[in-house]
């Protein structure tokens, strides 16, 4: 048994090695237009190692479950060798893609270029003859080591045993032998997974640093090629219910890219900013909702600063919302643009436009940064520092069941804000965890488990803008406070307005006075009307709109889930269930008006994402 385990410890091992070869050379082979030092190479290989551990146990699971039958039964040497040379074959190809393709594309190898195949002629026609037989040459030669490296290492001391120990090894030997790998299955499933936390593995999870390149490079290029199959054409739905023109017709004048005339709602065009986005925190939970008790001090801090009394969230989970929110992108039924690094990376972002003008950024969240591939687009959203669970204490990691709870997190954001040199902008931005699903927060206000959690949030947010009033930034500062999405709460949910109803607003000393802004407006429409009033250019952001400026003439929102679509504008609010093909509720007679509306910005987002 022990020869046995040896095998496949060599196996494993060299698979991993293989992998961080292929690291090195990537880098080596695109170094001349990118800088790093050799400290850089090893962070890399360091923070890409989980990646490449749960990837090689992929292609471990054959062997391993090979040698669970040859304990009973010899297996013949072409089994294994035609194996290696599949996986040899399969390696080569994405290591010597990845790094030849990485000039051209700036990102890692994923299934976009099978795309490519179609049309090999095109596709050939940016490089030379000499370039492809150079490849070539290359990807025979890796073929060839990696395959020879897999026999030396592995088969020949495997056959060895095979003929030696076969025969002459107890059965009650091989049993316990077979038992014992048996047992071993869940430990290979669970670190193909990524361990038992919320989060499984994901191409967001290795990504460390500001530069891309660094990031990119510890990207496993198998795993991002695996991972993105079905991702690149039918997983994105493209909703085409109508022709190009009439899609036009019902959306034209919908998203005015610049601001005329804005009303002025601060009092400097360069405020430190913060940005808060609670989790789950709809209008269920507010005055908007008739639950003034919830969230008092909320509450308060709309009638002091500028209030957008019709907001409504685009979506009804965090990794949709926090898109829409950050790059003023829309929510897809089915999609998580989040989850597809190769159209988020092309995403406009608050924090990138932000970052051009100066602003430090930074992120902030308690739970795992690498649920749903966040990592990754924040990281690539224009955000210079990022703190998330792991980089505080275990106690703290712990305190709550999703991570870091909110009254630890806004006290370790006041710590940051109090060291800050204010000299320069800043833009921060929070999202929240705790009002969430067990609802297990450290106070007990409200007998209802949930409101009670919103109610804890609301304190959290409350007591941090007390301290932050007495800090000299206040007179700069603009906090704005909204939700990534609403909760489906006793009958709250997709039929309701109210659901989608959420909670908007501007706060801080450099608010000009207190506003009530009563357009209907989307959550994704913040970036266009804050960058807006800082009077900077929001032209990249196609479908977010500046809701105080004058050419804001058509205001609605739309709203997706995983079936349903709704509209609301001043007509009315209509609901529509994609699946059973019918109404779910409506306000007013424009149900079918609205519908045709809501179609056609599905079918409008829907061929953007695509062409990005």
């Amino acid at each position: 048994m022990k020869k046995r385990v040896l095998y496949l410890v060599r196996f494993y091992v060299l698979t991993v090695l293989l992998f961080i070869v292929a690291k090195v050379v990537f880098m080596l082979g695109n170094g001349s237009a990118q800088s790093f030092a050799v400290g850089d190479m090893l962070s890399v290989i360091s923070h890409g190692l989980t990646l490449d551990l749960s990837t090689a146990l992929y292609f471990f699971s054959l062997p391993f479950l090979l040698t669970l039958v040859a304990v009973w039964v010899q297996l013949p040497r072409w089994l294994y060798k035609g194996y290696y040379g599949v996986i040899a074959v399969a390696f080569a190809l994405a290591f010597v893609a990845d790094t030849s393709l990485y000039s051209f594309w700036q990102f890692k190898l994923d299934a976009s270029c099978l795309q490519y195949l179609e049309t090999p002629t095109e596709a050939m026609a940016s490089v030379s003859v000499g370039y492809l037989l150079v490849r070539l040459l290359v990807l025979l030669a890796t073929v060839a080591i990696i395959y020879k490296g897999y026999v030396l290492v592995t088969l020949e001391k495997l056959v060895t045993l095979e003929k030696r120990k076969q025969i002459a090894s107890p059965w009650l030997h091989r049993l316990a032998e077979t038992v014992a790998y048996v047992l071993l299955i869940p430990v290979v499933v669970i670190g193909i997974r990524g361990g038992l936390g919320e989060s499984t593995t994901n191409i967001g999870q290795v990504y460390f640093s500001q530069n891309q390149f660094l990031n990119h490079s510890a990207v496993n290029p198998v795993f991002s090629f695996l991972s993105s199959i079905g991702k690149s054409g039918d997983y994105i739905v493209s909703y085409d219910e109508m022709s190009d023109a009439e899609c036009r017709a019902l959306t034209d004048g919908l998203f005015p890219t610049e601001s005329q005339e804005p009303d002025t709602l601060l009092t400097t065009t360069r405020p430190h900013i913060v940005l808060i986005v609670m989790e789950s925190c709809g209008g269920q939970f507010t005055e908007l909702g008739g639950h003034p008790e919830i969230t008092p001090r909320m509450n308060a801090l709309s009638r002091e600063g500028v209030y957008f009394t019709e907001c409504y969230a685009n979506s009804w989970r965090t990794d949709k919302g926090v898109v829409s929110v950050l790059s003023g992108y829309p929510a897809f039924p089915v999609t998580s643009v989040m989850k597809i690094p190769e159209k988020s990376r092309k995403l406009p972002s608050i924090a990138a436009s932000l970052q051009a003008e100066g602003y430090a950024t930074a992120f902030y969240y308690g739970g795992d940064i690498n649920f749903t591939n966040m990592r990754s687009y924040v990281m690539g959203s224009g955000y210079q520092q990022l703190k998330w669970k792991a980089d505080y204490s275990s106690d703290d990691q712990h305190s709550a069941q999703w991570g870091v709870r909110d009254d630890l997190m806004f006290a370790d954001l006041l710590r940051d804000i109090q060291s800050e040199d204010n000299n320069r902008p800043w833009f921060k931005t929070l999202l929240t965890l705790s009002s969430h699903e067990p609802w297990d927060v450290p106070t007990k206000v409200l007998d209802d488990e949930v409101y009670n959690a919103f109610n804890y949030l609301d304190n959290c947010i409350g007591n941090f803008i007390d301290s932050l009033r007495q800090l000299p930034v206040w007179d700069n500062l603009l906090v704005v406070i909204l939700p990534d999405h609403g909760y489906r709460y006793l009958d709250i949910n997709e039929a309701t307005r109210l659901y989608n109803h959420i909670p908007l607003i501007w706060t801080g000393g450099a608010v000009r006075q207190p506003t009530r802004v009563e357009a209907v407006c989307n959550q994704s429409d913040l970036a266009a009307t804050l960058l807006g009033q800082l009077q900077l250019d929001h032209s990249a952001f196609t479908f977010s709109r500046d809701v105080v400026s004058k050419n804001y003439v058509h205001p609605v929102a739309w709203h997706t889930s995983t079936s349903c679509v709704s509209v609301f504008d001043s007509l009315g609010f209509t609901a529509y269930d994609l699946d059973a093909q019918t109404f779910i509720a409506h306000e007013g007679e424009q149900q079918e008006r609205q519908l045709q509306l809501a179609r056609a910005l599905l079918q409008l987002t829907s061929h953007d994402l695509i062409a990005k």
